[in-house]
């Protein structure tokens, strides 16, 4: 029974040095000296020692372990190791780490993560906010842009320009505004509350294009030219990456240029031969300079030794011999410019690529890294800022409208999509300002801007439908008093973008992240490639038994987050969220522990069994916007007025990380590992739930009331309240409601009658002439019908009104020949 008692206590030590992580060495020292004790208790034998010895030697002497263990596994790796392409390993080089190692870490730094600064604006970036940008957004009308110009008029064009909106990235040596990446994307979160097309129009030639790309890789003489050209509006740019055959796959792009001699400009140099065909290309359609991606191949050694040099951007001018820039794409009835672009057999300088000859084949690294980050900012941002105008704009509808005599959004299933509506605006534009700091700092985190892209437009979905479904006919009704419909037709854009957001999901987030994130995979992979032997076997050591003490450690973490749900564990705040950061620890051990036996057990097949990827991709993701929304309130000053909302996105996205693991789980293809895993993970079920009716009751509440939370939540949208702006029109139509209702059920009660909340003109003029209300609050009781009936009434045309203006034009002419 002693020994047995003994065995236990050194299993137990063996569990808390591989839960502190202790080393190997470390670790064989401190059970040895735990054998040593039981050893003068008389209690652990000559028969325990040899046992111990058999297994310390060959792990803890580093010439055994090397030629007896090591060697071995080096030679299975070899062979199982999947194989990369040669886009993937620079789609993995391009990038860096941040917070995602830390989620991956199985231990996330807590302190680390609110030690990061808050995002601010400088004095410049705020007053272009007050000023330029508020200015553009009185300018818009919607209706005009997107049924009757299908553009924005050419007042707005050159707003945009005279104001440098095209040049944020570009350094203030060439004319740029020079703005951080969070100013950007406040920027964009107010002109997308407002117009999509405007948002589009903007984001695009600050996120991947020429002006980036030249700041980063150009040679002088292109930035001393291109870069003061673009800053002024004088250039407008557009990126031709996708086309017919290569759209989400963009390293698989058919189009190609061939190094050869010709004649430029009446003598004979060397240059490029292009033939591509691109569409989707944002502003294409109005470019004057035009970044082209394409394959550079150099069959005659013009170049050096290589024939296939690989990816390369080159810049086009748009009067460029043979260019032909097509007519204009129609995405889904939003009309920012866009188009198709074409080549064939277009001889080009060398000195057109992008940095120079030098730069050769190096296109794909320069778009990964520069994706990267504009993944980051641009679309995640214009999610964000209308999930935030459209959660306020919604809110104060569902007060205003009314059924049953009263107003819809305090009816439960109402109150449910607020509430959705609300806590996904409070979560994304945590996530938007967690990661652009990222950015600023210096980070391009390539997995971080994967997660953003993909789960902000998601969620922006889910946001315009929950509306739309609260605003029923108001929604649907396209004309000048509809602040949804466009949004609403345009989301799947967003989705469709910069990479499908089912390849984002089901491949890149955790096939990027698996690599990039892990503290030793991509360690063993380069130590496996190392030429020197010697040297491989070296560096493979370290990593493949720093991996495998990694992966113990996670198991027995996952073991005890199992049975104590992390309870005992440390949280950087004693508070209600205290829970939520032991939680997020425990699912970080899972997410690592399931991934090495993931790659253990599946190998290569892990990169083809997407939807198990997919579900690793979701817990990695949710941690992520767990953390964001973590730090939000913290950075915030912990308000409990906005804790409805911070609690409604962590028990979601909690509630969806276990619900990744348990659908990971159950099909796992080999179900005794499968359950085995369960047993460690998850073995009494969910520990989360998601959030209570009671708590959805006060964010619906909170939409529906002006309040310092309500007004967080929409901070820095265009509210404005002024003739033409529909949402200012909103929340002052909500604010006089508010107002008029205390007036209205005195009236009821002086008349001894539950009268209608409508025709509260008439009603007011009635009780002005009985004595029961004043003046002022008769005009208030006016105001408030009109303001009423503009919010719930919906535009009618003319048949002639709804024709397109071309259609028109042909009607009229056939007529006219009649």
């Amino acid at each position: 029974m002693a020994e047995f008692i003994w065995f236990l206590i050194v299993l137990l030590t063996l569990c808390v040095a591989s839960y502190k992580r202790l080393g190997l060495v470390n670790t064989i020292a401190l059970t040895a000296g735990v054998m040593f004790i039981g050893t003068l208790f008389g209690d652990i034998g000559w028969l325990g020692w040899l046992v111990f010895l058999l297994v310390a030697v060959p792990l803890g002497v580093s010439d055994i372990r090397k030629k007896h263990i090591t060697k071995k596994l080096l030679a299975f790796y070899q062979k199982v190791m999947p194989e990369m392409s040669r886009t993937e390993q620079e789609a993995i080089d391009a990038g860096t780490v941040w917070w995602d190692g830390d989620i991956f870490s199985g231990k996330p730094d807590w302190d680390k993560l609110h030690g990061i600064p808050k995002g601010r604006l400088t004095q410049e970036e705020q007053a272009f906010l007050d000023g330029p940008v508020n200015e553009v957004c009185r300018m818009v009308d919607e209706w005009e842009i997107n049924h009757k110009l299908a553009d924005m008029p050419p007042e707005i064009w050159d707003f945009l320009k005279e104001h440098k909106f095209f040049a944020m990235i570009i350094k203030k040596k060439y004319g740029g505004l020079e703005f951080s990446a969070y100013a950007q994307s406040r920027v964009l979160q107010k002109l997308a509350g407002t117009s999509a097309v405007l948002s589009s129009t903007v984001g695009v030639p600050n996120s991947l294009g020429p002006g980036e790309l030249l700041g980063h890789y150009g040679t002088k003489e292109q930035q001393d030219y291109y870069l003061p050209r673009l800053a002024s509006g004088e250039e407008i740019p557009c990126f031709a990456l996708t086309g017919p055959e290569a759209g989400s796959d963009a390293g698989a792009i058919p189009d190609v240029g061939v190094v050869c001699k010709g004649e430029w400009e009446g003598e004979e140099i060397l240059g490029m031969r292009l033939t591509f065909d691109k569409r989707y290309i944002t502003l294409a359609p109005i470019a004057t300079v035009i970044g082209l991606a394409f394959k550079l191949q150099d069959p005659d050694g013009l170049l050096g030794d290589k024939q296939d040099l690989g990816i390369t951007c080159a810049l086009i001018p748009r009067e460029t011999k043979g260019l032909d820039i097509g007519r204009r794409h129609f995405p889904l009835n939003t009309p920012f410019q866009n188009g198709p672009i074409r080549g064939q057999d277009i001889f080009v300088p060398l000195d057109y690529i992008i940095g120079g000859h030098k730069m050769a084949g190096q296109g794909w690294r320069m778009l990964v890294e520069c994706l990267s980050v504009g993944r980051c900012i641009t679309l995640p941002s214009t999610a964000a800022g209308g999930a935030k105008t459209v959660a306020l704009a919604t809110g104060a509808y569902a007060r205003i409208r009314r059924q049953f005599r009263l107003p819809v959004g305090k009816m439960e299933g109402v109150e449910e999509m607020l509430a959705r509506i609300g806590g996904n605006a409070y979560l994304m534009d945590a996530v938007t300002r967690f990661s652009t700091v990222g950015v600023d700092l210096g980070e391009k985190p390539s997995v971080v801007s994967a997660i953003c892209k993909y789960h902000l437009t998601e969620k922006m979905r889910q946001v315009i439908n929950d509306s739309m479904d609260v605003h029923g006919g108001k929604g649907i009704m396209l004309g000048p008093n509809n602040y949804l419909g466009r949004a609403y037709e345009g989301a799947p854009i967003s989705i469709t973008v910069e990479g499908a957001n089912i390849l984002t999901r089901n491949m890149m987030i955790f096939g990027q992240g698996a690599m990039r994130c892990h503290p030793y995979v991509l360690k063993e992979m380069e130590a496996a490639n190392k030429d020197d032997r010697h040297e491989q076997l070296n560096e493979f050591d370290k990593a493949v038994f720093g991996h495998i003490g990694f992966a113990m450690s996670n198991k027995v973490r996952s073991l005890w987050f199992a049975f104590t749900s992390n309870f005992f564990s440390s949280a950087p705040f004693s508070d209600d969220t205290a829970r939520y950061y032991k939680l997020l620890q425990g699912y970080s051990s899972n997410l690592a522990f399931m991934t090495d036996v993931s790659m253990g057990v599946l190998g290569g097949d892990l990169k083809r069994k997407e939807r198990l990827s997919a579900r690793l991709g979701d817990i990695l993701s949710g941690i992520y916007l767990a953390s964001a929304t973590l730090k939000r309130y913290d950075e915030e000053g912990r308000l409990q007025e906005d804790a409805p909302l911070m609690h409604w996105a962590l028990q979601t996205t909690l509630y969806d990380i276990e619900t990744a693991i348990i659908e990971f789980l159950d099909n796992f293809p080999s179900r005794p590992i499968a359950l085995g895993l369960k047993a460690i993970i998850i073995p009494f079920g969910r520990r989360c739930e998601r959030p209570s009716d009671r708590m959805e009751h006060k964010i619906a509440g909170i939409l529906q009331q002006p309040s310092t939370a309500r007004s967080r939540l929409g901070d820095g949208q265009y509210l404005t309240r002024e003739e033409g702006s529909l949402f200012g029109d909103l929340e002052q139509t909500l604010d006089n409601v508010l107002a008029a209702e205390p007036v209205f059920e005195r009236i009821c009660k002086e008349k001894g009658e539950k009268l209608p909340f409508t025709r509260l003109d008439k009603l007011a003029d009635e009780a002005l002439k009985d004595g029961i209300i004043s003046e002022e609050e008769a005009s208030l009781l006016k105001e408030t019908e009109a303001g009423r009936l503009r919010t719930i009434n919906v535009d009618d045309f003319d048949h002639e009104e709804l024709m397109a203006a071309s259609a028109k034009k042909g009607r009229n002419k056939g007529k006219s020949a009649a």
